[in-house]
């Protein structure tokens, strides 16, 4: 789930139990339901309306007791499918733990209160933590008092609380923590939220929607700004560090700079420059896409190389407006005037099916890059204001996603 403040995601989050359902060919198990998402439980742990500590796949937990059922699993969430001896099958994603493993009193957290560094939960590929950690002065204080932070329950409380963190930070923070890492101030983090965590969105209304492959591959941002007359500041970013300074190169997880490689390769600052050359009346233009091929994820496409895709093109007007594109219209401009590759558009007039279930199901298919099955699509408006993913379950029990 998106965290609405940081726009990160969160891995682990309390929740309500909105229902049980039977599982067919088991006896001993249910499904509990969370929205879209559906966890096979031992029957009878949890009721419909029961408050619980929800931890998303993709999530690795401490190697400590209170996970120690996790640890033939590598302490590792993941997508599971169970078949029962062939009686039946059930898709489990995520994590469901009560109030009471954690030793908490059912008051101590309200739903909706993010719990991800509370309880040290990380990504459980390595590379996605280098990837996709964004440490604030907030969690800066945290790591320099970790074991304070891990066992204190009144500390944990506070961390989980706007005002707490700031009332800690009183005490227990300093200059240092405060430093924070350059980013430019107007370059949104990319991060689509999951359908699972979108039921509101169903049954659907009329809405149609464009509908692209999710490439599987690194987050890369082309941004430029206009300054003065005939002068620009142009910056190369990965999901979370920006490549301002030559030390950057140290943050790389790959062997070079694919980032920059990238830019390279599509001309990007001159293509930016062009653009705000071409209207004055943005501030600034950023394109957001993914990097992808050999050695960037498992999932190589087939590649000896690496290459590029763009998702976002975002126009930031002088009034203090922004636009995202769609995918359309994104793709003239990118592809049809600067020859920069976007995302395969596989829908344009997409209406949404009547249930979450349904709209995972639709996220299997194969890869119009490869032929080999995609990770998944992610859903536009054409007005380019609301989006979000849907990940093939398919792709996520496979060689390249159950990892």
């Amino acid at each position: 789930m998106l965290n609405p403040k940081t726009k990160q995601r969160e891995l682990a989050y309390v929740v309500n139990i909105d229902r049980i359902e039977p599982i067919v060919g088991s006896d001993n198990c249910e499904a509990a339901v969370v929205g879209g998402w559906r966890v096979m439980t031992r029957k009878g742990t949890f009721q419909a309306g029961d408050k619980a500590v929800y931890f998303e796949i993709d999530s690795k937990v401490p190697e400590i007791e209170t996970f120690a059922f996790l640890a033939p699993k590598h302490y590792k969430v993941k997508t599971q499918k169970y078949t029962f001896g062939g009686k039946g099958l059930m898709i489990s994603q995520g994590l469901l733990m009560s109030f009471e493993d954690f030793g908490w009193d059912i008051n101590a957290y309200e739903v909706g209160d993010f719990l991800t560094e509370i309880l040290g939960v990380k990504y459980s590929v390595v590379e996605d933590n280098k990837r996709k950690a964004s440490v604030d002065k907030y969690k800066r204080m945290a790591q320099r008092h970790a074991k304070l932070f891990k066992t204190n329950k009144l500390v944990q409380w506070l961390y989980a609380r706007t005002w707490g963190k700031k009332l800690l930070f009183l005490f227990l923070g300093n200059k240092r923590d405060k430093k924070a890492a350059f980013w430019p101030s107007w370059v949104v983090k990319t991060d689509e939220e999951r359908v699972q965590n979108l039921p509101q969105l169903f049954p659907p209304d009329d809405t149609e929607w464009f509908v692209t492959e999710k490439v599987d591959g690194t987050s890369t941002t082309f941004t430029m700004k206009r300054l003065k007359r005939n002068k620009y500041e142009f910056y190369v970013c990965s999901r979370n560090v920006c490549f301002d300074k030559p030390e950057k190169e140290e943050k790389l997880f790959y062997e070079t700079n694919v980032y920059t490689e990238m830019a390279i390769k599509y001309n990007a600052e001159e293509v930016l420059k062009n653009i705000l050359e071409t209207h004055n009346e943005f501030e600034f233009v950023t394109i957001q896409g993914e990097t992808y091929g050999k050695s960037v994820q498992q999932r190589d496409y087939h590649m000896d190389n690496v290459d590029f895709k763009a998702f976002n093109l975002i126009f930031g007007y002088k009034d203090g407006t922004t636009k995202r594109l769609n995918p359309r219209e994104m793709t003239e401009i990118l592809t049809n005037t600067y020859n920069i590759p976007c995302v395969p558009i596989l829908d344009e007039h997409f209406k949404l099916p009547n249930s979450i279930d349904e709209m995972v199901a639709y996220a299997d298919g194969d890869s119009v890059i490869d032929g080999d099955y995609r990770e998944g699509v992610v859903l536009r408006t054409a007005d380019g204001v609301n989006s979000f993913k849907a990940v093939s379950n398919y792709y996520l029990t496979s060689k390249y996603g159950n990892n």
